[in-house]
């Protein structure tokens, strides 16, 4: 069962695997057919999340960030972080995500991370998502990510 990269995880295979991108593109298509059979009104597939987006955000959020081309963060076997990218987690609020920027100690991370979170909100937006980009408390930003809401609710 394909599982889209949350950042929490092994490295995804190098650039470019043909496996993984025809696995992403084959879950993205899945969650727009599930988009179009669940719509009322006949709107866009791609701008409202369906109810299953909803129940499962960091699933969601990270399926639309890798169909986006963005490099998910990774750890190594001990739990390290491996290399530099992003994260999705689940938000304090239900239905919602937050993606942060990490890597490895010294990677300077913490220095891309506002440009690196900014090209996320145009990813997400593209897939019914709403991003804020916030200042945490120790500095570090992050989004908090929630679903678009439909138009008839």
């Amino acid at each position: 069962m394909f599982e889209a990269a949350t950042g929490d995880g092994p490295p995804l295979p190098p650039d470019g695997s043909d496996q993984r991108s025809r696995e992403i593109r084959a879950a993205v298509e899945g969650l727009l057919q599930i988009r179009r059979l669940t719509l009322r009104r006949g709107g866009d597939p791609r701008t409202v999340p369906a109810a299953w987006e909803r129940g499962r955000p960091v699933r969601a959020v990270a399926l639309a960030l890798e169909s986006g081309g963005v490099t998910p963060s990774s750890l190594d076997p001990s739990g390290a972080r491996l290399s530099t990218g992003y994260r999705v987690t689940a938000g304090e609020r239900p239905g919602t995500a937050v993606v942060e920027w990490l890597g490895a100690p010294g990677a300077g991370a913490a220095q891309e991370e506002a440009a690196a979170l900014g090209a996320c909100v145009p990813v997400l937006a593209r897939l019914g998502w709403d991003a804020l980009l916030y200042k945490g408390p120790r500095g570090r930003r992050f989004l908090e990510v929630e679903p678009v809401e439909p138009l008839d609710s």
